[in-house]
């Protein structure tokens, strides 16, 4: 798998086919829990996706030298070396937004993405490889939770990254800021991002169908 992967393949994956958050329902906690709006998805997003790409180099550069017995101690220290680095990185450079997600940076150690792509993914491919998984899944997880960070702002605070466009006197729908809200616009998100996936495989499917058998008439005419 390592040295055939395709690069079209390996984009889409992240994005549509094994989005984090839509497809595989990895990383709960943060997606539910800091998306009251889109900045501090994008936030949450950017700062696991920089820990994902860290690692899966660190744990593909050094795979064939950590015991198999102790590999997932391994990959978890790995991670958590990475996590304190943008926790004390964020602190010093965007405060508001460290405290603003506050305990969800250290959690990032504990986020199953990271350490499923880290043993499941790099681990047992080439860097070349690993450093393509990392970006795409963690493009598809920073998009997840900025488009679940943005509904919910729009829907429950009438602004979107923190620019109000509705009157202040204006009933918004507050329950989409509170947690209830959030697994109400996760579930409407996930339906209708996995509806389109379907729309569009069908439609791909068809498309080759047709090619294919247009094939044969091509050769007759010929």
């Amino acid at each position: 798998m390592a040295d055939g992967l395709s690069f079209k393949n390996e984009i889409t994956k992240g994005l549509f086919r094994e989005n984090p958050v839509f497809a595989m329902l990895l990383g709960m906690c943060p997606v539910l829990g800091v998306t009251s709006t889109a900045i501090n998805g994008i936030g949450m997003g950017v700062a696991s996706s920089a820990v994902l790409l860290s690692s899966n180099v660190v744990v593909a550069l050094i795979r064939d030298l950590i015991p198999e017995k102790v590999r997932i101690p391994a990959y978890i220290v790995v991670i958590a070396s990475f996590v304190t680095v943008v926790d004390l990185t964020m602190a010093a450079y965007l405060p508001e937004l460290h405290e603003s997600l506050g305990l969800f940076i250290p959690l990032i150690v504990v986020n199953c993405l990271i350490l499923g792509r880290a043993e499941a993914f790099a681990s047992r491919n080439i860097l070349a490889s690993s450093v393509i998984d990392a970006v795409t899944m963690g493009v598809g997880f920073t998009v997840a939770l900025a488009m679940l960070g943005a509904v919910r702002e729009v829907l429950g605070s009438g602004s979107l990254f923190g620019l109000a466009f509705v009157h202040e006197d204006a009933t918004t729908m507050l329950l989409f800021i509170m947690p209830p809200g959030a697994f109400i616009a996760l579930g409407f998100l996930i339906a209708g991002v996995n509806t389109g996936v379907r729309k569009a495989r069908a439609v791909a499917a068809a498309a080759r169908a047709r090619a294919v058998s247009a094939e044969p008439a091509a050769e007759g005419v010929r």
